[in-house]
C-alpha cells in the first residue's frame, strides 16, 4: 500500500476541516471587519443594512470630529506612557518573581506559594485599595495604575511554570560548577532562553494596561491624566448628552445620532489599533509561550 495516498475519507475529513475553520476564521474577523468599514461609511447606508463587505458613502466625518476633541491626544500620549512605564514594570517583576520562585534551593518555596496564590482568592477590596494608594500619596498620579498591578498572579504562576520546564536543574549546577554566579546565570542563560515567555509576558501587560480604565476612574481626578480609554468614554458619553439635548431644544435628532454612530465604530477602532499593531510582531512567540508555560503545574 502506497503510504502517500489518501482514502476518500481523508479527503472528506481535510475538506470539512477547511470550511470549517474557515468558518469560524470568519466568524471571528468579520465584526472587527464591519467596524473597520462602518467607521468611514454613511450611517443612513448602515441602518439600510446596505452595509456588508463594502464602505458605501464614504465619510470621515466621525473620525474628525474625534481627533477634534482636544483630549484625544493628550490621552494617547497618557497612555502610551502608562502602557511602557507599567509593561516594563510588570515584566521586570513577573520574570524576577517567577524565576526565583522555580527554583528548588529557595528556602520557603511552598509557603511563598501559598501566600501568592492565596491572594488570587481573596483581596481587601476596592474600598482598602483606594485607601492605600491615598496613603501612599499616589492619588492623582501615574503610579496609581502601574504600581497597584505591577504583578500579575496568574501571569507569575505561568511563567514560574515555564522556567520550571525549559531551565533544568542540571543546566544550574554546570553553570556552578563553572563559576557562574545567581545573578549571572539568571542574565546570561536564563533570560536569552526565556523570550516566548517574555513576548507573551509583554503581550498580556501591555494589553491590559492599554485597555485599563476603571482603575484611572477611581484614582484620577486631573483629565490631563486620563488615558485614552477615559477620555474616549467621556467622548462617548458627552455625544449621548448632546443627542438628549439636541432632541428636547429642537428636535433635528436625526443628524446628530448619525455623527454619534460614527463616533462610536471610530472610537472602537482608534482604541485597538495599537494592541492590533503589536500582536503581529509577538505571535511568534506567544503560542509557544503560553503552551509551555502551561504544561507543568
Amino acid at each position: 500500500m502506497n503510504i502517500g495516498s489518501r482514502s476518500r475519507g481523508d479527503k472528506i475529513f481535510d475538506i470539512m476541516n477547511v470550511v470549517f475553520f474557515s468558518l469560524i476564521l470568519f466568524i471571528t474577523i468579520y465584526p472587527l471587519y464591519f467596524m473597520i468599514i462602518s467607521s468611514f461609511s454613511s450611517p443612513d447606508s448602515i441602518n439600510n443594512g446596505e452595509v456588508w463587505f463594502w464602505p458605501k458613502d464614504i465619510t470621515f466625518e466621525g473620525y474628525k470630529m474625534i481627533f477634534e476633541h482636544e483630549k484625544i491626544w493628550t490621552g494617547y500620549k497618557n497612555s502610551i506612557i502608562y502602557t511602557v512605564v507599567g509593561t516594563s514594570i510588570n515584566v521586570v517583576l513577573t520574570i524576577t518573581g517567577g524565576y526565583v520562585l522555580s527554583r528548588k534551593d529557595l528556602v520557603g518555596n511552598k509557603i511563598f506559594m501559598f501566600f501568592i496564590v492565596f491572594t488570587m482568592f481573596f483581596n481587601g477590596g476596592m474600598i482598602p485599595n483606594y485607601l492605600l494608594v491615598k496613603d501612599l500619596g499616589m492619588l492623582d498620579t501615574m503610579w496609581a495604575l502601574v504600581i497597584p498591578n505591577a504583578i500579575s498572579v496568574f501571569n507569575l504562576i505561568i511563567v514560574r511554570t515555564f522556567f520550571q520546564s525549559t531551565i533544568p536543574n542540571e543546566l544550574l549546577e554546570a553553570g556552578i560548577v563553572d563559576g557562574c554566579s545567581n545573578w549571572k546565570f539568571f542574565l546570561k542563560i536564563v533570560l536569552p532562553l526565556s523570550r516566548p515567555i517574555i513576548a507573551v509576558m509583554v503581550l498580556f501587560s501591555a494589553v491590559g494596561h492599554w485597555n485599563t480604565y476603571f482603575s484611572a476612574l477611581i484614582y484620577l481626578r486631573d483629565a490631563d491624566l486620563y488615558p485614552l480609554q477615559l477620555v474616549l468614554r467621556e467622548v462617548l458619553i458627552l455625544t449621548q448628552a448632546q443627542e438628549v439635548m439636541d432632541s428636547s431644544l429642537n428636535g433635528g435628532l436625526a443628524e446628530l445620532q448619525n455623527i454619534s454612530q460614527l463616533i462610536k465604530y471610530g472610537v472602537v477602532i482608534i482604541a485597538s489599533l495599537p494592541v492590533l499593531i503589536l500582536y503581529p510582531f509577538l505571535q511568534k512567540h506567544f503560542v509557544k509561550g503560553v503552551m509551555i508555560g502551561s504544561i507543568k503545574g
